[in-house]
């Protein structure tokens, strides 16, 4: 099922799922189907990962597909400024997860250099992304306070790199790196993945048209949110 809701800013298309392994399953299909179509018309497919356990389990599925892994260069929304082999950093779980067991090569995959603490993470990874085209697609994902990477409510959104440091995060860590709101708007697709009936009252909001940090991530084509256990009324 699909009900879709219209801003001054962007589309907004939701979807529907009525298990964890069909939304799991559509958000494999959706990402090969735009690495195939940006590969066909780039010769290359650029996207940005978000951490989270149902990105997870969509990673392992990708873990064991076929795909011209040779052309995809990969790139993550944000990270915690945590030891680089911590099990909470997001660059970790994606590795063991999907990119350790695929042909990617080692130099397309960016992770981001958050052990190197938010300013100097932010100033290198804002570098790894000069002259790095549009993105094909951004996943992102939906906390029950309604951020997003980590663009956090109440905090004064940051815009002056692609790149930036997060201090104060209301979830431990404290510090972390993210790709700013303007980064990660320059992108051909957006697909959220949302799962839980902890998420209704910030997917209320958003459907609601009341402002938080998800709504500020429009891309160039409107958003995708992949949604299983939350109600679309």
């Amino acid at each position: 099922m699909t009900q879709d809701a219209t801003s001054q800013q962007a589309v907004t298309r939701w979807h529907s799922f009525k298990s964890q392994d069909a939304i799991n399953q559509a958000a494999v299909t959706r990402i090969l189907q735009a690495a195939e179509e940006a590969i066909t018309k780039y010769g290359s497919f650029y996207i940005v990962l978000a951490g989270g356990s149902t990105p997870k389990a969509v990673y392992q599925l990708l873990s064991k597909e076929k795909a011209d892994w040779i052309n995809w260069h990969v790139f993550h929304n944000d990270d915690r400024c945590l030891p680089v082999d911590h099990e909470e950093r997001n660059c970790k779980m994606a590795r063991e997860a999907w990119l350790n067991h695929v042909m990617i090569p080692a130099d397309q995959i960016h992770d981001i250099p958050a052990e190197m603490g938010n300013v100097d993470g932010a100033k290198a990874y804002a570098n790894c992304l000069i002259g790095v085209r549009t993105f094909d697609l951004v996943i992102l994902g939906l906390g029950e306070d309604g951020h997003t990477a980590s663009l956090f409510p109440g905090q004064v959104v940051d815009n002056s790199a692609d790149a930036v440091p997060v201090f104060d995060s209301p979830k431990p860590p404290a510090d972390r790196v993210t790709m700013s709101q303007n980064r990660l708007n320059q992108t051909h697709a957006v697909m959220f993945l949302v799962t839980g009936a902890g998420k209704q009252a910030a997917v209320d909001h958003w459907r609601n048209g009341v402002a938080i940090p998800a709504t500020l991530i429009t891309g160039q084509n409107g958003v995708d949110v992949y949604c299983f256990g939350v109600e679309l009324n």
